[in-house]
């Protein structure tokens, strides 16, 4: 497979939509400088709030931002690619199929691919673990950066998993259901909120926590080619990039520890005269 190189088009459709959509979450991004303007570059991201997802579009528009004139591939369950006319739109606007061969070509493009290790699973991880990075010990990335040296820059978010109640991954639905077999799928999940109170897999709507991106720099290990095959080195560098991701979300929770309040208050303090003084109140 190869990909066509793919140049952000400033006027694309979902790039509006996508800016209409991310603003609802107040979004924030730091330490864009850590990204290379041109070349390839591996971006990895912490994925959260199920289909809602807004780390996803804040962080490849800010690399769309960061690198106009430069290839920008995003990668995405065969699912999304698959369903009639948003397959088609998706694919045009740099979304790849989530294969490690759509991945190399997109980076031997000399494009910067982002790319979410933990998938579904973490993007459907319990809200009491909003905090914690999960991979599912998913390793396939340590080995394609090893394999081709190109830098893994990660963007590490928080917030977006605030913005939702997942109850449960529904592990058990989905293995009785088949899924992993249907649509490589392994979790079913289950959420509380509006309008569907407790309900498996159907989209609540999201509250307005603020999603802050942080661009890290390129991880040490990434730098130069490796071993791909070398178990010890892939589960060291694996390791390394989890705990540095970790650190980096246990120091954005510090700093901001409530991202819904913290949200409302943005969104409260944009509104005209007298009303903005509410946000004193978050």
């Amino acid at each position: 497979m190869s990909t066509t190189t793919q140049i952000p088009d400033p006027n694309h459709p979902l790039l509006s939509f996508a800016r209409t959509y991310t603003s609802y979450f107040t979004p924030e991004v730091s330490g864009l400088e850590n990204l290379p303007t041109s070349g390839p570059a591996l971006v990895i991201g912490n994925h959260s709030s199920i289909y809602w997802a807004p780390e996803v579009w804040i962080t490849f528009m800010a690399m769309m931002d960061r690198r106009p004139k430069e290839p920008t591939f995003g990668v995405a369950h065969e699912i999304l690619l698959r369903a009639p006319v948003l397959g088609d739109s998706l694919r045009s606007f740099g979304v790849i199929p989530a294969s490690q061969e759509a991945a190399t070509a997109g980076l031997k493009d000399g494009g910067a691919v982002m790319v979410y290790p933990g998938g579904d699973w973490e993007a459907c991880r319990p809200w009491t673990d909003r905090g914690r990075i999960d991979f599912a010990n998913r390793k396939g990335f340590i080995r394609l950066a090893l394999k081709l040296g190109v830098p893994v820059i990660p963007a590490v978010a928080n917030g977006g998993h605030d913005s939702i109640f997942v109850l449960s991954r529904g592990e058990r639905t989905a293995k009785l259901l088949q899924l992993d077999k249907l649509v490589r799928a392994k979790v079913f999940p289950y959420t509380v909120g509006l309008p569907f109170g407790v309900a498996p897999i159907l989209p609540q709507i999201p509250l307005p926590a603020s999603v802050h991106v942080s661009f890290l720099p390129p991880l040490n290990w990434s730098t130069e080619p490796g071993d791909p095959d070398d178990q010890a080195t892939v589960e060291a560098n694996y390791e390394h990039t989890v705990d540095t991701m970790q650190t980096e979300l246990d120091r954005l929770r510090a700093a901001n520890p409530n991202p819904v309040a913290e949200g409302i208050r943005k969104h409260v303090s944009g509104l005209p005269g007298p009303l903005s003084g509410l946000a004193n109140l978050f």
